[in-house]
């Protein structure tokens, strides 16, 4: 069986919360591992905090850490759950949550293998989902496709959004061509209408996952992250995304209300591009925890959290400094995952 049959589907992320799951880094894991200490300190522990301030949190650690990172964070509004993990980013390799109409709880388990297999070794990874869920005593449905949490975003109301670069990757699903991806998507998310973006954020290590470029606000309403400059790498991918949403009707049969961040200006690391972006932001109860970046960024920062602001007037926006942890590759939306208010 799969959520579709029983009536399950995924929620919007704005939709009330239980709680938010993130995990705790791995030192071997980390591309710069010589910066474990202060990710650890500046990131994981002030996300945790930040969270904290409008929900419950659940913060994965591996055997025989939890009461060294318990110490850490030093929170008494977060607890923690011991599961062997390999890395961090929670949003790709956890459950993804589904809802019913009557406010039961359940999880999809998709398979993960390393964003396509450029990092080992991954099979923690693909057991963390399942151990969630099994803790959490609520019904799991295997999917039997690779799908990472940060290559869709759905509206609720029968659309997801996603990109072709991500989930027609020869790395994922090599024997799915779109037709067969689609109906995966539409059996375990329970949707109706696929919306298929090209290319995600130039350089992603994700092949382009579409959380980086952009998201629903509400049903019949998209934030795109947007570049002004014709000769920077993300010029064309924005400009032929938009183009995608600016032809596209929902579920619903709706035109879309497109609302344009500015991109952050560019940032690198070792000669390499960092995906810097606004639409990594992550939704909590009554709040948005915005990814800043500081320095040459100002201004974009300050415009972003202004269109946020307007955007969603009830929520408080909570900035974090994105910087701290985007060399690794994700920012705030890659390493955290909501579970649904259950009832």
């Amino acid at each position: 069986m799969n959520p579709k049959k029983l009536n399950y589907k995924m929620p919007p992320e704005w939709e009330e919360h239980e709680r938010t799951f993130m995990s705790w880094p791995v030192k071997d894991s980390m591309c710069y591992p010589e910066d474990y200490e202060f990710v650890c300190e500046n990131y994981y522990k002030e996300l945790a905090k930040v969270i904290s301030e409008f929900e419950k949190v659940t913060v994965i650690v591996n055997n025989g850490e939890k009461t060294k990172v318990k110490s850490i964070i030093n929170n008494e509004k977060v607890d923690f759950l011991e599961i062997d993990h390999n890395d961090a980013w929670l949003r790709d390799n956890g459950p993804t949550f589904v809802k019913d109409s009557e406010g039961k709880v359940a999880g999809v388990n998709w398979e993960f293998n390393a964003w396509g297999g450029k990092y080992t070794p991954w099979d923690l990874d693909n057991k963390v989902a399942p151990a969630i869920l099994e803790n959490l005593g609520i019904d799991i449905f295997n999917a039997p496709i690779v799908m990472e949490g940060g290559s869709i975003h759905v509206d609720g109301e029968g659309t997801v959004i996603t990109t072709e670069e991500c989930l027609l990757n020869k790395t994922r699903n090599p024997h799915l061509n779109k037709d067969g991806i689609e109906d995966y998507l539409k059996e375990y998310l329970n949707v109706e209408k696929v919306i298929w973006l090209k290319k995600g954020l130039f350089g992603d290590e994700t092949d382009g996952h579409v959380d980086n470029i952009a998201c629903f606000a509400a049903p019949g309403k998209i934030i795109i992250q947007v570049c002004e400059d014709t000769e920077d790498e993300n010029y064309k991918i924005a400009e032929e995304n938009l183009t995608i949403l600016e032809n596209s009707l929902d579920a619903k049969g709706r035109k879309f209300e497109i609302i344009k961040i500015p991109q952050p200006p560019k940032k690198y690391y070792d000669e390499n591009r960092l995906t810097l972006s606004y639409l990594n932001f992550y939704f909590v109860n009554k709040g948005i925890i915005l990814p800043v970046f500081g320095g040459d960024a100002s201004e974009t920062d300050k415009k972003a959290e202004e269109i946020l602001i307007n955007t969603f007037p009830d929520r408080k926006i909570r900035k974090i400094n994105g910087m701290t942890i985007i060399k690794e590759g994700g920012n705030v939306h890659c390493t955290t995952q909501q579970m649904p208010k259950i009832g």
